[in-house]
């Protein structure tokens, strides 16, 4: 009895020290060595201040919670009050939810208006739906399009100005295969500002 009692203590400090030592460790030190940015939460700086995660999306509304015309607006977001890294998650409401169906309606009304266009102009899927953990950064590129002609009338920016910039900041589908294009909005955003 007491041998087993001896080897089952010798084992369990040895997964201690290799799956909660070692192992730990080492999954650190690579994600350091090979993917420095992506460990360390893709930070984004400008002039010496942390404007927020390339991960991360965030609102760009005033203190009254209106969305800001001369920025690219997000996606919804069903975490928390929006875009809470504490509440992440969706809203669970199933497509034949009758609050999402109205949740969509209204969002689609409202996007029309705030981006000028027709009332029965097409709306990006991505522009009324909120995604799984409510802190996707990134929107479709038919959204940033069809916001492009706003943000550059309250900017006095060309449109082509700023539909270039959205060209810029589009990445390819990822694996060029899985997905579709998508448009970082605050690395956006930053680029707009970054134009004064």
């Amino acid at each position: 009895m007491r041998r087993h009692l001896r080897a089952s203590i010798f084992m369990l400090l040895i997964a201690t020290v290799v799956l909660g030592i070692g192992y730990p460790l080492a999954v650190t030190g690579l994600s350091q060595l090979f993917f420095h940015k992506q460990a360390n939460g893709s930070l984004i700086y400008r002039s010496g201040m942390l404007t927020g995660s390339s991960l991360l999306g965030q609102s760009f509304t005033d203190s009254k919670g209106n969305p800001l015309p001369q920025y690219f607006q997000p996606r919804p977001s069903a975490a928390g009050a929006g875009y809470d890294g504490s509440s992440s998650g969706a809203s669970n409401l199933g497509p034949s939810n009758p609050k999402l169906i109205q949740q969509v309606t209204e969002r689609a009304i409202a996007y029309r208006k705030f981006n000028g266009l027709p009332a029965g102009a097409a709306v990006p899927v991505d522009a009324v739906t909120a995604s799984g953990s409510g802190l996707d950064p990134d929107i479709s590129l038919q959204n940033a399009l069809d916001q492009a002609p706003r943000v550059a009338r309250f900017r006095h920016l060309p449109a082509s100005t700023v539909v270039a910039l959205v060209h810029k900041y589009t990445s390819s589908r990822e694996w060029g295969f899985l997905g579709e294009p998508a448009v970082n909005v605050l690395e956006l955003n930053l680029a707009l500002d970054g134009l004064r």
